[in-house]
């Protein structure tokens, strides 16, 4: 769940792995927290609902890659994992143009160094507005 006020993130929790009996739920929880939640902003006030846009992600299934030649951040997500940490990141986000660059950002996310070993997964997006 992802809120933007002017064009501006605003607040974005979310899950990759059901956690919630259905999406109905999921997506419930995910924008209380995305509004309240997100350690980056302070949380939402009443007086600024009128000024807020509201974007739901719906992800594929994770699939494993073999290799980066079968990403494109455009067109996929990428999940980076080692051991029991992981980095995600959406598929077309502006100002995020290459594979290296997804990768890079996912690793940072996980607190995964550039010499350390990573799987990767790829993953669609359904997005909402």
């Amino acid at each position: 769940m992802s809120i933007k006020k002017r064009g501006e993130l605003r607040g974005c929790i979310g899950t990759f792995v059901p956690s919630r009996a259905n999406l109905a739920e999921e997506i419930i929880v995910n924008a209380i927290s995305s509004s309240t939640k997100d350690p980056r902003f302070a949380p939402v006030e009443a007086s600024e609902l009128d000024e807020l846009e509201y974007s739901v992600d719906v992800l594929t299934q994770p699939e494993p890659v073999r290799s980066v030649d079968q990403l494109d951040p455009k067109k996929y997500g990428v999940i980076v994992e080692c051991g029991f940490r992981r980095g995600l990141l959406l598929p077309d986000l502006e100002g995020v143009d290459t594979v290296d660059e997804q990768i890079e950002i996912c690793r940072a996310k996980a607190g995964i160094s550039a010499e350390e070993p990573i799987n990767l997964h790829r993953f669609e997006v359904k997005r909402y507005r």
